[in-house]
């Protein structure tokens, strides 16, 4: 006899990655959304939890079409453009923030530029997707747009958004992009921020290949400075 599958872990994974964001100061309240891929089911958010205090009740267990397979929570109402993203994407997971800086210039800018090398593990340049009410397919169907190429994208007058293959990678690059509009703030309040050209870019893309940059080396393991 077959037995209903167990989505404890992916539903207590999504709830801890919610909680992390609160703790970052990325998300306020209910203003957010997470959610997990596991194999053609999607763990997400439930519509009105406080991520600061989400558990694995408040994770609802949705196939790819959207239906409820478990849980006793309706699902966020972000559900379509989640779905969307593993739909179009390779992803393994996806978050959604209302990160006070992401907001603040999304009001005022269509790019992010790229400022900074570390922005090149998210596409580079972020695209503003335009404004949409929240929780529709128009939204939906923006953001999809914008991340055409990168794995992150704002939304205009709303927040940001990362995917990646893992909650702790998606939930890395959503801390990076806020960092990234902090940093874009305080340069812009002197002057117009200097954003890596394409050669530099691609500058910076060969440094990280040569060194295996972000990951720990041991000495005898060191990559040699190339020549």
């Amino acid at each position: 006899m077959s037995t209903a599958p167990s989505w404890d872990a992916v539903r207590d994974a999504v709830a801890s990655t919610s909680r992390s964001l609160a703790s970052s100061g990325s998300v306020i309240g209910t203003a957010g959304n997470v959610s997990a891929r596991s194999g053609e089911h999607v763990a997400v958010t439930a519509t009105g939890v406080v991520l600061g205090q989400a558990s694995r009740e408040h994770v609802t267990v949705v196939d790819l079409a959207g239906n409820v397979v478990a849980g006793d929570l309706e699902p966020t109402s972000e559900l379509r453009m989640h779905l969307g993203i593993y739909h179009r994407y390779r992803a393994g997971a996806v978050v959604h923030t209302h990160s006070p800086l992401a907001v603040a210039l999304s009001t005022v800018l269509d790019e992010l530029p790229c400022i900074h090398y570390q922005l090149l593990d998210i596409g580079g340049a972020i695209r503003v997707a335009p404004f949409a009410p929240f929780g529709t397919s128009e939204l939906a169907e923006l953001v999809l747009t914008a991340l055409e190429g990168k794995s992150a994208a704002l939304l205009a007058n709303h927040g940001a958004i990362t995917y990646a293959s893992t909650l702790d990678r998606a939930l890395d690059d959503a801390l990076l992009l806020e960092w990234a509009c902090g940093v874009y703030q305080k340069a812009a309040a002197i002057a117009t921020p200097r954003a890596l050209d394409g050669e530099q870019q691609a500058a910076a893309r060969k440094a990280a290949l040569d060194r295996d940059y972000g990951r720990l080396h041991r000495l005898s393991e060191s990559p040699p400075d190339p020549p």
